[in-house]
Formats: structure tokens, C-alpha cells, sequence
């Protein structure tokens, strides 16, 4: 797909993956909405890239769907959906302090996984009825996990259960819309350099860059916004999911 003009929304767009992407698809031309909690920094972006922003909660479908309104009264229907909104936590399943607080594990499924089905799921509704572009394509879909649906570390039991599960769905959910043009593809970054990261001190960082087989450093999230835009712009690519890492297998702890 040439993103040129076409209408494009970021969930968890204010920062990070998602800023960056937003940022590459308006370089490109697409017509940019922004969907976050974030509302001084999203609606920031926003301005600067010429889009428009919603606050927006992905776990609750009035607030998303309101957004996803806005998006389209003032863009028109969305082809392109980039799920970045996410949050991440570590603890051990049987900590010092007890078990696993059950809240946390609900809270990281809720906003990782259910979240990303939800702007999905509505996005689609639109998305799966407009004209069809080359190959009869009508729009593109990345959700994005992460290394550690594969490879989880002690203490990731409900991050990796989360993007574990958005990696699961790619495939179904990419088969169920192939009949109607929708292209469905996961990003499963590794260690990458975003505000999450910035809480770390820097040697901390720089010790993690150089566990990175190669390159040895911390990726960028133009990196991740790299891949996207391949992901859009080639048309084969369907109902699969791409580590982004630098050949990183985390170790169990």
C-alpha cells in the first residue's frame, strides 16, 4: 500500500513506537490520528505532523470507538491500524511478598492484549468496507508483542502471557480477513530504546545493548517504524509475526 493520503491511526501514538511511526507515516504523506492516554503530549504530536488527536482508553469501547469517530470525520475510514498502546510490569509468580498481585496480571492482559483486539476489531468494521486499492487491497493492520512472547524472562509471566497472545491472534485474525483485503502482520520488538527503557539507569542500558548479539546496542524506534512502513508498503507480507531484535534469544533472567 502507498500510504500517500491515506488515513492512518496510532493507538499509544503520543510516544515511543508508536510516536515514531506516526511520525514516518506522516514524512510519507498518510493522514495521521494519534489515540492515546496521554493527552498533552498526543495532542503536541499531533500538531506537529498535521493529524489530529483523541484521548483514548483502548480497553474501553466507548472511548475507543469515540475516537476512532473522530479519526474518521476528520481523515475519513482508516486503512492503516498500528497498535502501540501497552504497558509493561515484571514480578515473580511466588514473590517474597506472596503471590502474583492478580490485579497487575489483569491489568497487562486488559491493556496489552484485549486492548489491541479492541482497536482492531472496531477499526475493521470500516476498514473491510471501502473500495479496494491494487490486489484489491483495502487496508493494513500491525499489532505489535514482543521477544518475550517467545523467550520470557523470570518475572515476565503476564507481559509475555500478553504479547504472547497478540502473536497467537495474528494469524486467525489475518486468515478471517483475507477475503476482504485487510492485511493483518505483528512486530515482536526485543530491547529497544523508548521511555519504558528511560527509567533504567544508564549503565543498566548499556549493559543490555551490549547482550544484543548484533548490532550491539539498543534498537530505535525509527527501526521499528522502518519495519512498518515495509510491512505496508509490501503487499506479500500477511499474517505474520517479525522479531525485530538483532538476533536477541533473552536469557531466563
Amino acid at each position: 500500500m502507498d500510504v500517500n493520503g491515506k488515513a492512518a491511526v496510532i493507538t499509544g501514538g503520543a510516544s515511543g513506537l508508536g510516536e515514531a511511526t506516526a511520525r514516518m507515516l506522516a514524512e510519507k504523506g498518510a493522514k495521521v490520528a494519534i489515540l492515546d492516554l496521554n493527552e498533552e503530549r498526543g495532542t503536541k504530536v499531533a500538531k506537529e505532523l498535521g493529524g489530529v488527536f483523541s484521548k483514548c482508553d483502548v480497553t474501553d469501547e466507548v472511548s475507543l470507538q469515540a475516537a476512532l469517530d473522530a479519526a474518521k470525520d476528520a481523515h475519513g475510514a482508516g486503512r492503516i491500524l498500528v497498535n502501540c498502546a501497552g504497558i509493561g510490569n515484571a514480578s515473580r509468580v511466588v514473590g517474597r511478598n506472596g503471590p502474583h498481585d492478580l490485579g497487575m496480571f489483569t491489568k497487562i492482559i486488559t491493556i496489552n492484549l484485549i486492548g489491541t483486539f479492541n482497536a482492531t476489531r472496531l477499526f475493521a468494521v470500516d476498514a473491510t468496507q471501502l473500495d479496494p486499492l491494487e490486489d484489491d487491497e483495502r487496508g493494513v493492520v500491525i499489532m505489535t508483542a514482543s521477544v518475550a512472547a517467545f523467550d520470557g524472562q523470570i518475572g515476565q509471566a503476564a507481559y509475555s502471557a500478553s504479547k504472547g497472545g497478540i502473536h497467537s491472534m495474528t494469524l486467525p485474525i489475518a486468515r478471517e480477513f483475507a477475503s476482504r483485503g485487510v492485511r493483518v502482520c505483528t512486530i515482536a520488538p526485543g530491547v529497544l530504546k523508548t521511555p519504558l527503557m528511560d527509567i533504567l539507569p544508564e549503565e543498566a542500558q548499556k549493559s543490555l545493548g551490549e547482550s544484543i548479539p548484533f548490532p550491539q546496542r539498543l534498537g530505535h524506534a525509527d527501526e521499528y517504524a522502518s519495519l512498518a512502513m515495509h510491512i505496508f508498503e509490501n503487499r506479500y507480507l500477511n499474517g505474520e509475526t517479525i522479531r525485530l531484535d538483532g538476533a536477541l534469544r533473552m536469557a531466563a533472567r
